[in-house]
């Protein structure tokens, strides 16, 4: 069974045929997901979708690209209105939250303020965290071993070196991986799955982004996820369903989920 921990399934590039995609999931071995939530407009997207299908769940939160947004409503009417998000029983998570230094026209103190508030709030709701984090390993890493210490925590669709992953993973956070492992060029994803323990291992899509090879460009979704188990076990020297076995257990530990359909 497979547990894809990061979709957007509210995107537009599913508007005409979600359903469908949904509903197929389970013939291929996909019981479980979880909508992660970019802005306010997402994360109430992702509510509605796992109020409809049993075995989707979602996370609310402020991507950084989008913490002028959550600047202009307002801090106190930001945060009240992601508390009520968050109060859902189907939401299991913070996030996506994180910093993102790759436009350089992005307030970076803007994403350091909202990131901080929206720990604070996973710390106070006590929701583990999905962290986002783009050409900003120093400032990521300071976070990673201040305000995050002591909570769960995952480095969404991990894209640095091997070093920074073991930073990390000492630090106790998982490390999100998907199609990028599959890529020809994607030796530096190689490596880091190489040297991680499979108990920080954290399937996952990021879909309609990221398809793996031999879809690379084409729109992703969680049916494709066997193509990224079957490179991760060829890595580890380990059979398919020994990865998904553990990654479905890490999922669910996590996210805190009992298993997929209640909470």
């Amino acid at each position: 069974m497979i547990f894809d921990t990061h979709v957007h399934y509210d995107d537009r590039r599913f508007d005409e045929d979600r359903g469908a995609v949904l509903n197929a999931l389970a013939s291929v071995g996909v019981f479980g997901a979880v909508n992660i939530g970019c802005d306010f407009r997402s994360s109430e997207a992702g509510r509605t979708l796992a109020r409809q299908y049993p075995f989707l769940y979602f996370a609310a939160g402020i991507y950084p690209d989008n913490a002028g947004e959550a600047e202009a409503m307002g801090e106190d009417a930001a945060l009240v209105r992601l508390r009520e998000l968050l109060s859902d029983p189907k939401a299991v998570a913070v996030g996506e939250i994180g910093l993102d230094y790759h436009y350089p026209d992005l307030d970076k103190a803007l994403q350091k303020k909202w990131l901080g508030l929206q720990l604070s709030l996973a710390r106070e709701l006590d929701k583990p965290v999905v962290i986002h984090s783009r050409d900003a390993a120093a400032d990521t890493l300071s976070f990673v071993k201040g305000e995050m210490r002591g909570l769960e925590k995952v480095l969404h669709c991990f894209s640095y070196e091997k070093e920074m992953a073991r930073e990390c993973l000492n630090e106790g956070c998982y490390l999100g991986i998907g199609g990028v492992v599959t890529f020809k060029n994607g030796r530096k994803m190689k490596d880091v799955v190489d040297y991680m323990p499979m108990d920080r291992l954290l399937l996952e899509t990021d879909c309609p982004y990221l398809a793996p090879e031999p879809f690379r460009g084409r729109r992703n979704s969680s049916a494709l996820l066997p193509y990224v188990v079957r490179t991760i076990a060829g890595i580890k020297g380990i059979q398919e369903e020994e990865v998904e076995e553990i990654s479905w257990q890490n999922a669910l530990r996590f996210y805190r989920i009992q298993s997929p359909g209640e909470k």
